[in-house]
């Protein structure tokens, strides 16, 4: 059975102090929360990564780091490896966020071996994909999409997949507080999960959770969970506050 996650992506935001205090925020309104629906991780900067984890019950929230190096070690500087990273006591890792992509000219290739390090470290990978704005007018979604996940995912084996969780975030709806109509979404989800069924088989693609990132809030978190493709989100702004993300989270 895959798994509904509703994970905080809180990119290069908060201090080491207001993180620690953000986290505790959320695992105490995860560990008081009834009947929770879902998984939920929180993802922060490598700065937060070891404080975070001593105040965060590991078991009921996981911990994600928003990057990692595509090398394990060696003369980097300023670079966080993926062993690195999972020393720490994080067990996920995003790869892949649109962010990365446009300004950091993160290559699907580049990703690939981002992936499979992160894998060999141990780390569960939360991977990102979805079209610009541009790429949607001109009806290329399909194909930005499949290049995305063939390129960076195809390689693995089912049994590799297990750790993976894919994130469909359409770019055009990132902060923009435009939001793709859960229609919209529940399409591109479907999409997703017919390649991962053409690659592996159906069932695989069964299990694999695929999650929605771009202007969710508490709002509009019921009716795109609602969609039978649709896993989760991956949550940016809305996770800064943890009212509302546990306003998401409680959306299941």
């Amino acid at each position: 059975m895959r798994k509904n996650i509703v994970a905080g992506n809180w990119k290069m935001n908060t201090t080491v102090p207001e993180g620690v205090e953000l986290a505790k925020a959320v695992n105490d309104a995860v560990a008081s929360a009834q009947g929770l629906k879902c998984d939920v991780i929180v993802g922060v900067p490598f700065t937060h990564l070891c404080a975070v984890k001593q105040v965060i019950d590991i078991n009921k929230v996981g911990l994600a780091a928003e990057n990692c190096a595509d090398h394990t070690s060696g003369a980097y500087t300023g670079e966080v490896s993926a062993p690195m990273v999972a020393s720490t006591g994080a067990n996920y890792v995003i790869l892949g966020h649109s962010e990365r992509r446009g300004y950091y000219n993160e290559t699907n290739e580049m990703l690939k071996t981002k992936v499979d390090l992160a894998l060999e470290a141990g780390l569960k990978v939360i991977f990102c994909c979805g079209e610009s704005l541009e790429e949607r007018e001109e009806g290329k979604v399909e194909d930005v999409i499949r290049a995305e996940i063939s390129e960076s995912l195809f390689h693995l084996t089912p049994e590799q997949w297990k750790n993976i969780v894919i994130a469909y975030e359409p770019i055009w709806a990132i902060g923009t507080g435009k939001t793709a109509t859960s229609a919209q979404a529940q399409e591109v989800h479907a999409f997703i999960r017919s390649l991962i069924a053409q690659k592996f088989d159906n069932n695989v693609a069964d299990n694999t959770t695929i999650l929605y990132g771009g202007s969710c809030k508490p709002s509009n978190a019921a009716e795109l969970f609602a969609k039978p493709d649709i896993d989760g989100g991956l949550i940016g702004g809305a996770s800064l506050k943890a009212q509302d993300f546990m306003g998401i989270v409680t959306a299941f």
